[in-house]
Order: C-alpha cells, then sequence, then structure tokens
C-alpha cells in the first residue's frame, strides 16, 4: 500500500523531472494537433504568452507569433474580449482556477460558438501568481438545435458565482428560459450531467480547493459551498473522491512539496 513518504518522493521525482524538461512551451505543440481545443498562457497583465494554432486561426492571426505581447482585447472582438479579462482579473486576484465557464468564442471559420473555458493559476517561486494557463473546448451543437444561447450561458454563470447558496432547478430553468425538463436536457447535452448533479460538482470542486487552500474548519467550508452541514459535505464528497475532506486535505497538504505555492493569493 502506498504510504505517505512513498508519495513524497513520488511528488519529488516528479517536480524534478518536469523542471528539466527544456522546452516548457511542448503543451502549445500538443494542443496544435486539435482543432476543437484552444490552449493559450498569458502573464499578469493578460498579455499572451503562447497559444495553440486553432487560438491563430480563429483570430485571423498569420501565425501563432503574431499574438505573442498582445492581450484578448488586441484579437478577439470586445465582447468576447471583455469577458476573457474579467475572467482572468478574478483568477489573478483570487490565486483559484475557473472550471467549465460557458463562454461565446470564434470557431475555425471565424463564425461566433460556445466553448467550456477551465482557467488555472500559474505561481513564481515564492508564490505569486504570474499568469495562467487556459484551455477552451469547443461546444459542438447537433444540427439546428440551438443548444446554447446568452440566457443559458447566464445561468450557468450564475450556478458557478452562486454555488453556496440554495439552487432549485425550476428557478434557474426559469433564468434560462425555458422549462425544468428542457433545462435538463440541454445540461446532459452539454455537460453530460443533470443539472443537480453539475451544481454538486461545482459544490465539490469548490470544497477540494478551499480544503487545501483555507485553514477554515471543514464545517465552516461546508456552509460556505451550499451544504447544510458537515456531515452532508463528507458524505457528497466521499462519493466523488473516495476520500473524506479530512483525508483529502491530509492527503494534499502531504504530498506538497516544501516551498510549492498554497494559499497565496495575487496582490
Amino acid at each position: 500500500m502506498e504510504t505517505t513518504k512513498t508519495r513524497e518522493t513520488l511528488e519529488h521525482w516528479r517536480m524534478g523531472f518536469m523542471g528539466r524538461v527544456a522546452n516548457p512551451l511542448f503543451a502549445e505543440e500538443l494542443f496544435d494537433r486539435v482543432p476543437d481545443i484552444v490552449f493559450s498562457v498569458k502573464d499578469i497583465r493578460g498579455r499572451y504568452v503562447c497559444i495553440s494554432e486553432a487560438c491563430a486561426e480563429r483570430c485571423g492571426l498569420k501565425s501563432k507569433a503574431a499574438a505573442v505581447g498582445h492581450t484578448a482585447h488586441e484579437l478577439f472582438p470586445q465582447h468576447m474580449a471583455d469577458r476573457y479579462v474579467r475572467q482572468d482579473e478574478q483568477v489573478f486576484r483570487t490565486g483559484r482556477a475557473l472550471v467549465d465557464n460557458l463562454d461565446l468564442t470564434l470557431f475555425n471559420n471565424r463564425k461566433p460558438g460556445w466553448c467550456l473555458t477551465s482557467k488555472v493559476p500559474l505561481f513564481d517561486a515564492t508564490g505569486e501568481v504570474m499568469g495562467l494557463a487556459c484551455l477552451s473546448k469547443d461546444v459542438h451543437e447537433p444540427g439546428r438545435a440551438g443548444l446554447v444561447d446568452e440566457r443559458f450561458a447566464g445561468t450557468i454563470d450564475y450556478i458557478q458565482a452562486n454555488y453556496g447558496e440554495r439552487l432549485r432547478i425550476e428557478s434557474l430553468a426559469r433564468r434560462a428560459g425555458m422549462s425544468a425538463a428542457q433545462f435538463e436536457r440541454r445540461m446532459q447535452r452539454i455537460f453530460q450531467l443533470s443539472a443537480g448533479q453539475f451544481i454538486m460538482k461545482t459544490r465539490i470542486d469548490a470544497a477540494a480547493e478551499r480544503l487545501v487552500k483555507d485553514a477554515q474548519p471543514i464545517s465552516a467550508i461546508a456552509l460556505a459551498v451550499g451544504f447544510c452541514d458537515q456531515s452532508a459535505l463528507s458524505r457528497q464528497f466521499k462519493q466523488v473522491t473516495g476520500l473524506s475532506p479530512r483525508q483529502y486535505r491530509q492527503l494534499v497538504v502531504a504530498t506538497s512539496v516544501p516551498g510549492a505555492p498554497r494559499g497565496k493569493r495575487a496582490r
């Protein structure tokens, strides 16, 4: 059975291996071969450090190098860039990842479409946020179903911003401009999750991050992310991860490399 010492050794080996990689832009090259996924890295000022081929094509650029040093407002339509920048600023300010945001984007034919975007902060050796990495996957709408519109996307935003509150499927469906049944079908088609499962996933993701980055008691975290008490969080958390919240916190802390950033925020 794997021990804490073994996990620490493996983590040290893993970090050492990645630290010796001479080409830190290997991910850009990998994602060049996936046309329905856009990959990018930005610095703390929102300037692109690197982008994948799909991103360059969608922005009408002759090469990926043409994006380096530029910002979203210089490459995308303003209404899209405004949203991207707000997301970036949230990541820079909080040091927390954004997961599965439903965004309007440009497809390879330069026509607008929808994507699921995740962004993770990048930390320097002192633990300060120095930038972010972004991954956006196209949402392919079959035929003329028109699964995504601005009201539906806004409802997803609402869930991800208010997961700590009591969320009713009927109210969310009305916000999206559809019946509860229509809302459920659309959630299944896009996220492969029911609306209830999506809300639960959002809460569990938030709890997992807080368990590592915050020193709050687990009972306080449970209430903050929308559970009625600690036992409710523990039950759902263990069902999803196989670990109790306390075990998860202990495991992640034990396998963290000494000196690695954890819990620091951008200033």
